[in-house]
């Protein structure tokens, strides 16, 4: 019992942090949302890169962190037993923080894209004519790659949080920050066009974000998650569709 008390308090407190954190965030994103004008609808919202990733990092904690706790509780549970039994034991925030930093790269290089992207549409009336039907595109890919090999690959390393543990165990501060990195490479090939949606279905669009959310974590967490994949797919690749034939149907283009 005074073995098992501590180690639940523990767990219970990183929980609570990590609903806390997530909970704070999406009531900034929905702040933020009613905040924006129509000036601040383009791919990058108007915003230079610092204030993008500072909102990307928000939008990373309320949607992630939900999600990606199995894993995290996982890890502060093994080294929490770590320091209980007086061996080195490595704080939990060492594998949150190498876990967002492979989220926040994937921001800084989808704003380098979408800062592309706009210079390019200026110089193109061609694109500015059928950013909707690339939107539709871009909708269809993601539907395609929920039923890729590479989505289950990596989906099953995110599934099973003891086995990702077990195989990818690394000793010390580094070796933490590395497992970390790790799955946070693995998150990320499960969901990257999942995000990449935000732009073709508004970056700011709280109620496409909760809807991801939730089928990320039923991916990830509940045992109907291959079967939500699924019809995933087959929506997003009949949007897709029918935004290619007709743009208007896409929120961006309203």
């Amino acid at each position: 019992m005074t073995y098992e008390a501590p180690l639940a308090r523990e767990r219970n407190l990183i929980l609570f942090s990590l609903l806390a954190l997530a909970a704070a965030s999406w009531t900034v994103l929905l702040w933020q949302s009613r905040a924006m004008d129509e000036e601040m609808m383009g791919l990058t919202m108007g915003l230079t890169a610092p204030l993008f990733l500072a909102l990307w990092v928000v939008m990373m904690v309320a949607m992630m962190f939900p999600t990606a706790a199995p894993m995290i509780l996982t890890f502060a549970r093994v080294h929490a037993s770590k320091r209980e039994r007086g061996q080195p034991y490595v704080p939990t925030w060492v594998f949150v923080a190498a876990y967002l930093t492979v989220w926040v790269a994937f921001g800084a290089a989808a704003y380098g894209v979408a800062v592309g992207a706009e210079s390019l549409a200026d110089r193109s009336p061609w694109l500015m004519e059928n950013a909707g039907r690339i939107g539709g595109a871009v909708l269809v890919l993601a539907g395609l790659y929920q039923l890729s090999p590479l989505k289950h690959i990596c989906l099953s390393k995110c599934r099973s949080p003891v086995a990702f543990i077990l195989g990818s165990w690394r000793d010390g501060y580094w070796g933490s920050f590395r497992m970390g990195l790790e799955h946070g490479s693995y998150c990320l090939g499960c969901c990257w066009l999942l995000f990449v949606i935000l732009f073709p279905l508004g970056v700011m669009n709280v109620g496409v974000m909760a809807l991801i959310t939730l089928l990320i974590f039923a991916e990830k967490a509940l045992p109907l998650g291959r079967q939500a994949g699924l019809a995933a797919a087959l929506v997003l690749m009949a949007y897709g569709a029918l935004a290619i034939l007709n743009p208007g149907v896409l929120p961006t283009m309203v």
